[in-house]
C-alpha cells in the first residue's frame, strides 16, 4: 500500500513545467531515470526508443537552429483533427489568457511566449525522442510506455519536464544538429530541469477529464 501510493503521489505531482533554473541536472540522476525506463514492455523486446539527451553548448546550438526556423514559419506537424481542437483551445486560453496575463488580442506577446517552446522554456537539458521509421503504433506505444517512466523517475528527483511536440516539427534541424540517423521518425522533444518557483506560468495545471468519459466497462 505504501508503494502504490508514492506511486500515486508522483504521477499526480508530475505536470509540466514552462520556467527553469539554470542549475543544471547532474549526470547520476539522469542515468538512474534512464536505467528504470529501460523496465518499460515493448512488442517482442524490441526496445525502440531512441534518445538524446542534450545539454550545455550544444543546447544552446540547437534552440539558436530551431528559434531561427520557427521565427520563419510554423513547425510541420500535424494539424488536430476538428473534435480534439477545443483541447487547445482552452488549454491556450487558460495558459496564456489565464494564469499568465495575456490579452488575446495581444499578438506580439502571445508569438513571444509561443517561442518560448524553441528555447525549451529555459530548460538546461533537453532529450529527443525517436524511433526507426520502420516500425508503427504499438511500438510508439512502447515508447510512451518508455517516456512516462522516465519522467515519473525525474520527478521523483525534482526534476520538471515539459513534452514537446512542437519541436518535432523540425526533423532535419534535430537531426542535422544532433547527428541521428535519417532512418529514425522524431517523436518529441522534451525539456528537463529543475522548475523555477517564481515563473507563474508553473502554477498552471491541466484540467483532466474523469476517466469515466474515456472509459467503457464491458462485463456482460
Amino acid at each position: 500500500m505504501l508503494k502504490r501510493m508514492l506511486l500515486g503521489e508522483s504521477i499526480v505531482r508530475r505536470h509540466s513545467s514552462r520556467g527553469f533554473l539554470k542549475e543544471s541536472i547532474p549526470r547520476s540522476v539522469l542515468e538512474r531515470a534512464l536505467a528504470l525506463a529501460q523496465h518499460a514492455p515493448s512488442n517482442s523486446n524490441i526496445q525502440p526508443w531512441r534518445v538524446a539527451i542534450v545539454s550545455g553548448s550544444a543546447r544552446d546550438r540547437l534552440s539558436a537552429a530551431l528559434l531561427r526556423a520557427a521565427s520563419q514559419g510554423e513547425p510541420h506537424i500535424p494539424p488536430l483533427p476538428e473534435a480534439f481542437r477545443h483541447h487547445r483551445s482552452e488549454l491556450g486560453r487558460a495558459l496564456y489568457g489565464g494564469v499568465m496575463g495575456i490579452p488575446r488580442e495581444d499578438v506580439e506577446a502571445r508569438r513571444a511566449a509561443q517561442l518560448r517552446n524553441f528555447d525549451f522554456f529555459g530548460a538546461p537539458t533537453v532529450a529527443i525522442i525517436a524511433m526507426d521509421r520502420r516500425l508503427g503504433p504499438p511500438d510508439s506505444l512502447s515508447v510512451g510506455m518508455w517516456l512516462q517512466i522516465f519522467l515519473l523517475a525525474l520527478a521523483d528527483e525534482d526534476v520538471g519536464s515539459c513534452v514537446q511536440v512542437s519541436v518535432a516539427g523540425y526533423p532535419d534541424i534535430l537531426k542535422a544538429e544532433l547527428g541521428m540517423s535519417n532512418d529514425l521518425d522524431i517523436i518529441c522533444g522534451v525539456a528537463l530541469g529543475y522548475p523555477d518557483p517564481d515563473y507563474k506560468g508553473n502554477s498552471f495545471r491541466a484540467i483532466k477529464e474523469p476517466f469515466e468519459t474515456v472509459t467503457k466497462f464491458i462485463d456482460t
